[in-house]
């Protein structure tokens, strides 16, 4: 039965459905929103009118934004949804998120497009209480367009210099400098970096004066941390070659076909866990022992990382605690959302040993 329409120019409503009954507003809303209190013959009515009419009840929309709340967190990227299922760092912080809001009952909204004008419509379409913006590196757009919904809103990430902005994120400085210096520390002299991106969809060898002008804050502070601490050792960093890659099989690749066509390193230092798994299988592909021939040190602390062989040695950042954080800050919303610095760890597994020169 097609619905109908009052006057056939709108939907229908509570109060045609009411009319049609012979009952009240208020009982109407009742048979839906409190059953229990009506009687059952006038229940019946009400439902027997709202079947006929086409009627499936109330939009939870309007009662939700009428009670200002809708219990709801949006967690928005510019990355395709994909993102969050391939990405075995965003994995680790999506599940922490949803365990956090399951203990809370909240519902979550995945805020997601390829295109900026679809993610302004879906950023300001959103039926949520809040915003955690994830992977907001180099835009800045995301953080205009929470700000334009009025609502609480966290970013994963440090990189904005704009101190009014809520993040949660980590020293990448610091961190980096852990994995340079434990592999400093092994003895090793010959080292190459493998970059997260510095420019959307590029990737191969760069210099690092580009490095130092990328888009990506992680990009430059990570590099900052590995050459600041390889000068401690007295290692000549303008002779350390690097590729930038987009965190992929195919750049990563690239990347080591050119470092291994020079003169070989001993260490790799890897900007992702991501990055350095798939930097595993080249040279396993390859024959190239690791750490035997080769150490590398990744950057997260992903549980891929584990059980890769071998276990990879990586900066583990607190993923989990990061997620639990950020919608706690959404949720509670008591006017303190700050920016958090959490502390990262250096975890040593069997992908890095002493230099073997």
């Amino acid at each position: 039965m097609t619905p109908l329409t009052s006057g056939k120019t709108r939907p229908v409503r509570l109060a045609d459905i009411a009319k049609a009954a012979g009952v009240s507003h208020g009982t109407a809303s009742n048979v839906f929103a409190r059953p229990d209190i009506v009687r059952e013959e006038v229940r019946e009515r009400v439902k027997a009118a709202a079947e006929a009419m086409g009627y499936a009840g109330p939009d939870p929309k309007g009662r939700l934004l009428r009670a200002g709340k809708v219990n709801a967190i949006g967690v928005a990227t510019g990355e395709p949804l994909s993102y969050f299922f391939d990405d075995p760092f965003a994995r680790v912080m999506m599940a922490s998120i949803s365990q956090a809001c399951d203990a809370t009952g909240a519902g979550i909204s995945l805020v997601s497009a390829a295109n900026s004008e679809q993610l302004a419509w879906n950023i300001q379409s959103a039926l949520v209480d809040g915003f955690i913006v994830f992977c907001m590196e180099g835009d800045s757009r995301l953080v205009q367009l929470a700000r334009e919904r009025k609502l609480p809103f966290v970013a994963l990430d440090l990189d904005s210099d704009d101190q009014a902005v809520a993040a949660i994120g980590v020293d990448n400085i610091e961190g980096a400098g852990l994995a340079a210096r434990h592999l400093a520390e092994l003895g090793h002299r010959r080292f190459a970096v493998l970059t997260l991106p510095c420019v959307d969809g590029r990737f191969g060898a760069v210099t690092q004066a580009q490095v130092e002008k990328a888009l990506f804050s992680a990009t430059r502070d990570r590099l900052r941390g590995y050459f600041g601490e390889l000068v401690r050792f007295g290692i000549d960093v303008s002779n350390v070659p690097i590729c930038e890659t987009v965190n992929d099989e195919k750049s990563v690749w690239a990347g080591l076909d050119h470092i291994f066509a020079g003169s070989r390193p001993t260490a790799i230092l890897a900007m992702s866990d991501k990055i350095a798994l798939h930097a595993l299988d080249w040279l396993r592909q390859h024959d190239i022992a690791v750490p035997g021939d080769v150490s590398i040190v990744g950057f997260d602390g992903v549980p891929e990382g584990a059980d890769s062989k071998p276990p990879l040695t990586t900066v583990a950042q607190p993923i989990a605690e990061m997620g639990r954080r950020a919608v706690k800050a959404i949720l509670e919303n008591d006017g303190s959302l700050s920016r958090q610095l959490l502390p990262v760890d250096l975890v040593v597994r069997s992908s890095s040993g002493p230099s073997p020169a």
